[in-house]
């Protein structure tokens, strides 16, 4: 038990505090930068793909949206409806010549991406959904990473909601008030806008710490995966998707990493969206991406090969590290519990766990009952209407 212990404890605390102390200290040494185009640089034709499933309600304010961005290059648009059932289709064909449609039986967006992709035209392929809002400049700062020929892929920055304080609150100026503006109209098109993130917070501030690591990642050679809001890839690079993908953003990627090329991290290219709703809705996207992590060893076995994969440290340290965590925590729960007697060192851990995870119970209950008293009292509003 004594090992279980100590084992367990040594992997949670490398993932979470001595692989960012790694990365930090390889990062300053590497400072690989890509080399960036300037005013003068001939810009690359670039195709925006965006697949959508019933996104008519949305559709029209996002492409309003993409059209608006500045882009000195040529570009062309294209929405892939995967088996889309209401006006997805006549929403795209009000907008003329300036963005293809191209329809397809529902066969999910791994496909559809794959239908878009072998449609470009363009050099450079940027990747789009329909719920977020790109920054007016957003292109630019994308496209821009592509005159380094190393550079195989860029990914963006995704600003949530909850993260607007450090933003913008403490700031003013034309580059505040654009992060206002794009938030709040990204907030407008998605739908729950008057239904605040019980989980907000929490989410914002893990996500700030998932982008300093990529941040990072990208200056020591590459990420290790992209922003599925806002990343661009060289056409040339991609490979078809397998139909039950599930995470498109970072197996594409990791196989451009693979053959060679870097993935950059360009946090002047934003994205803007809304936090989890609740617990419910985070807890079913982790799950989706660990699901996904796992399945993308099965599709790129390489990636657990160091002379393969360029970036082998990185990835075991930060994919495989967060699939080995929660096996490491309940080791530790376990072993802290039958050894709490032992000694002090013992005891304490397992009283620190239990906290927590009581504290992490008492939020779910609690949250849930706030959303059931929310509900009850919006069924008994409508009714006295």
């Amino acid at each position: 038990m004594r090992t279980l212990f100590w084992v367990s404890a040594a992997i949670v605390v490398y993932v979470y505090a001595g692989y960012p102390l790694l990365l930090a200290a390889w990062a300053r040494l590497a400072q690989r930068r890509p080399c960036k185009a300037d005013g003068a640089t001939k810009w690359p034709a670039i195709s925006i793909v965006l697949a959508a499933r019933n996104e008519g309600r949305r559709l029209r304010g996002r492409l309003r949206n993409l059209l608006e961005i500045a882009y000195p290059g040529p570009r062309e648009i294209i929405v892939v409806s995967d088996g889309s059932t209401d006006d997805t289709a006549a929403t795209v064909q009000s907008f003329g010549d300036a963005v293809r449609l191209i329809e397809l039986p529902a066969g999910g967006k791994p496909l559809a991406l794959n239908a878009g992709v072998r449609a470009a035209r363009g050099e450079i392929v940027v990747f789009a959904d329909a719920r977020q809002r790109f920054s007016s400049d957003a292109l630019l700062h994308l496209v821009a990473n592509f005159a380094d020929p190393q550079v195989g892929g860029v990914t963006g920055e995704l600003v949530l909601d909850t993260e607007h304080a450090a933003l913008t609150d403490a700031a003013s100026g034309p580059r505040a008030r654009q992060v206002r503006a794009a938030r709040l109209q990204a907030s407008s098109h998605t739908g729950s806008a008057q239904m605040p993130s019980t989980v907000g917070d929490g989410v914002g501030l893990y996500w700030r710490y998932e982008k300093w690591l990529r941040r990072n990642e990208s200056l020591v050679w590459s990420v290790l995966g992209a922003t599925g809001a806002i990343y661009a890839m060289r056409r040339s690079l991609w490979e078809p998707l397998p139909a039950d993908t599930l995470l498109d953003d970072v197996l594409a990627p990791m196989r451009a990493v693979l053959a060679g090329s870097r993935i950059v991290f360009e946090e002047r290219a934003r994205a803007f969206d809304r936090a989890a709703v609740d617990a419910a809705a985070e807890s079913r996207r982790k799950v989706r991406t660990l699901a996904g992590n796992y399945q993308i060893l099965l599709q790129e076995p390489r990636l657990l090969l160091p002379i393969a994969n360029p970036v082998w440290i990185q990835y075991v340290s930060h994919k495989i590290g967060r699939l080995v965590i929660p096996w490491a925590l309940a080791g530790l729960f376990l072993a802290s519990g039958l050894l709490m007697f032992d000694q002090w060192v013992y005891t304490a851990a397992f009283v620190v766990q239990a906290a927590f995870y009581g504290l992490a119970c008492y939020g779910g209950w609690s949250e849930h009952r706030a959303r059931r008293q929310a509900a009850f009292t919006t069924t008994v509003t409508e009714v006295a209407r």
